[in-house]
């Protein structure tokens, strides 16, 4: 599969990689350029007055044409130079690996493009919602850092059941919206995110990253809640949407950590926006609801979300050892949230150091699931990780030593001592046994039939986060790609697009391409539009007759006559336009 790449992009893992599709420029049609260069020309004509000021500036910084769809291939080259890639993929993708590709500096962009339909507002990811919407930002650093460290902590935020239903829910939806499918089933398909979006009760981890992401990367605002500039991609994009949000229908909050529970609707207008004084305050706000997540808390309740979400999660213990897998029990004593008693996985499991698996303890040695207690022992002043080499000898802690471990919790682990697992920095992480039998109370945890056992050593677990330690670990269910540039049917009207794209000619050729359109055209108000721009350059008389038919079409299609007036325009200010983006 040939795709387009810089250094950036070669450092992916392959477990992102699967969602990365080629862009297949070819498959673009003059149709498609057409409504490429409407929105662009209307936005920036629009936006020089009201986007952040790194808007413009980072159009050019990173490749955005206005004239053209950019090519990855273009994009790639230029976004190199300020840390960045560019990659096609399969429209909306997990949120966990949407997030994930921006921790290692790749922005995501869907290669569709919206239909003319839709050119004010489509309701799936599009190329001119990514490219022209997100990427230019990029090129303010203070942002770009922010939108990596995001990232990083995007993808760690813990997920539940439900949000993984709501994901596939809302993909649906738009898919459907932007197919323009019938209503039935887009009503039925409203009506399941309706109701899943009401079983919402406590917001898990992953729900609040999410909305953050929306109120700041795709809807932000940035300035006082009198004087703010547009920065977020959603109002960049969308010429309907960054009009709206202007107005006083729409409610302007100081940004804070309430944006992380104030919900949203990704097929609607958005009722209220937030608007953040600098982009260090988006960084601030994003460590605030970083401290309360599990990643920097770890203990019982952070376990619990993992056994809550039904997916791969990784602990991380006192002692830095990471245990990833998919958790099934926590057992805890003395009714505090840090005091874990045992954990249980299920499974394959794998033990890391530093995000790297430790050798001999992947999943084909764990292949089963694994258990193991936590704490301190019993009557013992100092925590195994703590003991020196004389401790552990005092306690008989070494190997070839029969010993019976009596945790504070009262699990107890009675057997032989083969060997012991240290980290750099000399403390115990794994203890293994032979002939073992790990008790608690009157359970029976593990028996000495069912082999050898690794007893991992920690006080507490420190953080509990998504997905796992080392990604090469485990083996990431395949992603097919299901999607495609929408292309369109090489009918008339597509013969007609390609006639007003092509070159001008003199003023017979012009009258004769003219008759075509009015034959095949099919009253198509873009392509109209397109030509009449064409004859004000070279056939002034056969400008009036393309204008009056301009009038016809808003007469008789109102609704989009706005769209008409606003492109009329666009070519009165042809020459300022130009000047602005040059």
């Amino acid at each position: 599969m040939k795709i387009p790449s810089n250094p950036v992009l070669d450092k992916l893992p392959a477990h992102l990689r699967q969602y990365i599709k080629p862009q297949n420029y070819e498959h673009y049609t003059a149709q498609n350029q057409a409504v490429w260069k409407y929105v662009m020309r209307k936005n920036i004509h629009f936006l020089k007055e009201h986007a952040h000021h790194s808007y413009l500036e980072g159009l050019h910084k990173t490749g955005v044409s206005i004239n053209e769809i950019p090519s990855m291939y273009g994009m790639n080259r230029i976004l190199q130079d300020i840390g960045w890639a560019a990659a096609s993929v399969d429209g909306l993708i997990p949120s966990a690996s949407f997030m994930e590709f921006q921790a290692y500096n790749v922005l995501v962009i869907a290669s569709e493009i919206r239909h003319l339909e839709h050119i004010e507002y489509t309701p799936t990811p599009d190329i001119i919602h990514e490219s022209a919407g997100h990427a230019p930002i990029l090129a303010n650093p203070e942002y770009a850092e922010y939108l990596r460290r995001f990232g990083t902590i995007g993808s760690r935020a813990i997920s539940s059941q439900l949000d993984v239903d709501l994901f596939q829910a809302m993909r649906q939806l738009s898919i459907l919206k932007e197919k323009n499918e019938k209503p039935a089933q887009i009503d039925a398909a409203e009506k399941e995110v309706s109701r899943l979006q009401d079983m919402l009760g406590d917001l898990s981890e992953m729900t609040k990253i999410k909305n953050l992401h929306w109120w700041t990367v795709e809807y932000g605002l940035i300035g006082t809640l009198k004087n703010y500039k547009l920065y977020g991609a959603g109002l960049l994009s969308s010429i309907g949407e960054s009009k709206w949000c202007m107005s006083n229908k729409v409610d302007k909050k100081q940004y804070t950590l309430e944006a992380a529970y104030q919900n949203f609707d990704v097929t609607k207008a958005q009722p209220q926006l937030f608007v953040t004084p600098s982009f260090a305050h988006l960084s601030k706000i994003l460590e605030e609801l970083a401290d309360t997540m599990a990643l920097r808390h770890g203990g019982r309740k952070g376990v619990e979300k993992l056994i809550a979400s039904k997916q791969l999660g990784t602990i991380e213990l006192t002692t830095g050892l990471q245990i990833s897998g998919h958790f099934s029990k926590v057992t805890s004593f003395n009714h505090k949230e840090r005091d874990v008693a045992y954990i249980q996985l299920k499974g394959p499991v794998a033990f890391a150091q530093r995000d790297k698996e430790l050798i001999g303890h992947g999943i084909a040695t764990h292949a089963l699931g694994f258990g193991t207690p936590l704490g301190k022992l019993k009557g013992i002043p100092i925590a195994i990780e703590d003991m020196s080499p004389s401790d552990l000898e005092r306690y008989k802690i070494y190997e070839n030593e029969e010993i019976k471990l009596e945790f504070e919790s009262g699990v107890v682990v009675k057997g032989k001592i083969i060997s012991g697992t240290r980290n750099k920095q000399g403390k115990v992480q794994i203890i293994r046994f032979v002939d073992c039998l790990v008790t608690h109370q009157n359970e029976v945890l593990y028996q000495p039939s069912w082999g050898v056992y690794d007893m991992a050593v920690g006080k507490r677990i420190e953080s509990a986060y998504a997905g796992a330690a080392d990604e090469n670990s485990f083996d990431f269910e395949p992603h097919k790609i299901s999607s495609d540039i929408l292309r369109l049917k090489e009918t008339p009207l597509e013969q007609c697009f390609k006639i007003a794209a092509k070159p001008i000619k003199d003023k017979a050729g012009l009258e004769n391409e003219w008759n075509t359109i009015l034959q095949l055209g099919e009253g198509n108000w873009l392509l109209v539009l397109n030509f009449y721009e064409k004859c004000l350059e070279k056939n002034r008389e056969l400008s009036t007759c393309v204008l009056s038919e301009l009038m016809r079409i808003q007469e008789q299609q109102p609704a989009i006559s706005h769209l008409i007036e606003d492109g009329l325009a666009l070519f009165k200010s042809k020459e300022d336009l130009m000047k602005i983006y040059k």
